[in-house]
């Protein structure tokens, strides 16, 4: 697996990014300009790594357009989410993607992320799944849908895997309340979508909202952390 200058894997480079911000947005729009906004936003806002997901039928092609417009960043990651199988994972990392995430755990992802060394995150719902994910050589766990599992899932499951980075998608509010019962259940990191995206703010075209938006999610998380 290459390693970085100071020594580390890029697996271990990505886990660095996402701990340090705290946050990683989850994105999907098929407009490809609006992507791309929505990308520069979530950047200037302080955002690191950033995913975008598959769904719709354009999801490849939109991708490809955001992986060649990120290369202005050197610093920042972008990703893809919401892959079954390995065929679609290899697509969207011919062109560009640095990490995969599933919304379930898979076997075949993760046959194919091992052999090619490849960061990938699984989707988990249950401590049998998260043991599974583990042996299957998953560095961080997608905790998914986490507006169902709730902290005290994420509590429970550090108990038995103390050193585990776990990563809840799926209802995260940006709000003090939500972030702080999260972070202080001991995740890694959280992945939030439609919550940190206003809707009113997206069909305006209203790029400054969002990237305030981040900005002010991520500054929560800071004063959370200490």
């Amino acid at each position: 697996m290459k390693r970085t200058t100071e020594g580390k894997t890029t697996i271990e480079v990505l886990l660095d990014q996402m701990q340090r911000t705290g946050l990683v947005p989850v994105f999907n729009h098929s407009d490809g300009e609006v992507a791309k906004n929505v990308l520069d936003a979530s950047y200037k806002g302080g955002v690191r790594v950033f995913e975008f997901t598959n769904r719709g039928e354009n999801a490849l092609e939109v991708f490809g357009l955001l992986a060649e417009h990120a290369k202005r960043y050197d610093d920042l990651s972008l990703g893809i989410g919401t892959i079954f199988n390995a065929k679609d994972a290899e697509k969207f990392l011919e062109k560009g993607a640095k990490f995969v995430v599933s919304p379930a755990l898979i076997p075949e992802i993760a046959h194919f992320a091992d052999q090619n060394s490849v960061f990938w995150v699984p989707g988990c719902g249950t401590v049998t799944e998260i043991h599974q994910a583990r042996q299957l050589g998953a560095a961080l766990i997608k905790i998914f849908p986490g507006n169902v599992l709730g902290p005290g899932f994420v509590k429970s499951v550090k108990a038995v895997f103390p050193h585990v980075p776990v990563m809840p998608t799926g209802g995260v509010k940006p709000t003090q309340e939500n972030l702080e019962a999260w972070f202080n259940a001991g995740v890694h990191c959280v992945g939030m979508g439609s919550q940190l995206f206003n809707k009113e703010s997206l069909d305006r075209k209203d790029f400054g909202a969002i990237a305030s938006s981040v900005s002010e999610a991520l500054d929560r998380i800071k004063k959370i952390r200490g």
